[in-house]
């Protein structure tokens, strides 16, 4: 044998021995003769999530649904609109209720007063709703609240020795984190799956709904809807949600919503049957490196305030267009779309510090979060549908002139144009471009070619509009 092989082989020997010596009991069981069952008595506790799991699974619950839904009948004329109109077909002609039956699943918050948390989805046009324990016990269920937007609801059963779960904390999930996702997936009842934390705040699923979900690749499917997502020490950390798939089935690819969120949402529907959400008054839009790179920023996070509304809790406040939130009472905004989502969790009336870059510097204001029926604008992402290209062209279409008090005014705008579609209208007057204050046209000529110089892709135009400020981005 040659030199190197002895020495593997050495090393092979004494590497056995040592686990000869370290777990005895599992050695001599793997020595038993061929075709002998080990000593079950003798093998070392294989690790299991069994006992977590058996403490968990009582406080979640099948959820079956019965209702139904009003759909368009199979006559194709009813979706002519010509034939509607010339024969005056009332709105709802050829409409019919349609039975359906689903199933979800849910977790039980509040054991005192049968209080469990689902999604909003699971119990949507539900005209009945029976919830089955994990003990086989079945009780009729009635919804407290619905909050479409997040896709939280509550429902209620009066039932004795109930079984509530213990409430963990999202915040503290890092990707990587271990996870089982349980639930009733395809009706099978009380089904465990494992993974780990794929991601974290992920968005974008549904465009009007508030959204900060958990990726995971623990299998959900169909069923799964409003079920558990527990940590390893049984804490519920997320509500089940939804999947991302082709085909209807587990990819791998499973979301949930954080319970911070969730936990937020139910006090809410607990206490009032809906959420009244508050609001800022601003319009906001993601810090983009090209926004970076044209405001002189270091960093990308946060979310740019591109208008304040008049008279809103935000003016009063003393925020500006062109100001950079960078953090909500102490937590980091990392972008426009955790602005929108940790206002929008906001009761009217609640106080928010808010910490924002102005003129590279750093403030903070107190904002009292005010009746959204009071608001002009709301916190949504700008989405202006700015035409690529140079700057100057993004300007076509606009009559440009010199304004006597300062700055470039907009005496006219094409309907349509490049222009138009950036969001500016006549009587705008240009006070500042890439955080530099305009006197004239040169100077915004002058703006134009030091960012293309440094390669940049982006303009920032404030905007005097009226007696308000507005900030429009030239993409």
């Amino acid at each position: 044998m040659k030199p190197l092989l002895r020495r593997i082989a050495l090393l092979g020997h004494l590497a056995v021995a040592a686990l000869a010596a370290a777990a005895p009991s599992s050695y001599a069981a793997a020595q038993t003769a061929e075709g002998q069952a080990p000593n079950n008595r003798t093998v070392a506790p294989m690790p299991s999530l069994a006992p977590m799991i058996k403490r968990v699974s009582p406080a979640v619950v099948s959820i079956g649904i019965q209702g139904s839904v009003r759909e368009q009948g199979r006559n194709p004329l009813f979706d002519d609109p010509f034939f509607r109109r010339f024969f005056n077909v009332p709105p709802d002609a050829g409409t019919r209720e349609r039975p359906f039956q689903s199933a979800g699943s849910g977790v039980i918050v509040d054991a005192k007063h049968g209080h469990i948390i689902t999604n909003a989805h699971v119990v949507e046009n539900a005209r009945e709703i029976t919830v089955t324990l994990s003990d086989q016990r079945q009780f009729p269920a009635k919804v407290i609240g619905s909050d479409p937007r997040t896709d939280i609801a509550v429902i209620q059963i009066k039932a004795p020795d109930l079984a509530q779960i213990v409430l963990g904390d999202s915040d503290q999930l890092e990707p990587g984190d271990y996870v089982a996702a349980i639930g009733n997936p395809f009706g099978l009842q009380q089904s465990v799956s494992y993974g780990i934390v794929s991601a974290l705040g992920r968005s974008g699923m549904n465009p009007d709904g508030y959204e900060s979900l958990i990726q995971t690749d623990a299998s959900i499917n169909p069923g799964n809807s409003g079920g558990a997502l527990v940590n390893l020490r049984g804490e519920l950390v997320g509500i089940n949600n939804m999947i991302l798939s082709g085909s209807g089935g587990n990819i791998g690819i499973g979301f949930a919503i954080p319970v911070n969120m969730a936990r937020s949402i139910t006090d809410q529907l607990i206490k009032f049957g809906s959420v009244k959400r508050g609001q800022l008054g601003v319009t906001i839009a993601p810090v983009t490196p090209d926004v970076a790179d044209a405001l002189a920023l270091k960093n990308t996070g946060g979310a740019l305030i591109t208008q304040v509304a008049k008279d809103s809790a935000a003016s009063r406040a003393g925020l500006r267009a062109g100001d950079i939130v960078t953090a909500l009472d102490g937590r980091n905004v990392k972008s426009a779309a955790e602005f929108r989502n940790v206002i929008g969790l906001l009761r009217v009336g609640e106080k928010v510090e808010i910490a924002l870059l102005r003129d590279g510097q750093s403030r903070k204001v107190i904002a009292e979060v005010a009746d959204p029926a009071a608001q002009t604008t709301s916190e949504t992402s700008d989405s202006r549908n700015v035409p690529e290209g140079s700057q100057h062209r993004a300007l076509e279409g606009a009559q440009l002139e010199d304004a006597p008090s300062g700055g470039v005014i907009v005496r006219s705008v094409t309907p349509g144009s490049p222009a138009a579609n950036t969001g500016l209208r006549t009587n705008d007057i240009i006070v500042a471009a890439n955080g530099v204050r305009i006197a004239s046209s040169a100077d915004l000529s002058a703006a134009w070619r030091a960012s293309a110089s440094r390669g940049g892709s982006t303009i920032v135009l404030q905007i005097r509009r009226g007696g308000e400020t507005a900030i429009i981005l030239l993409r």
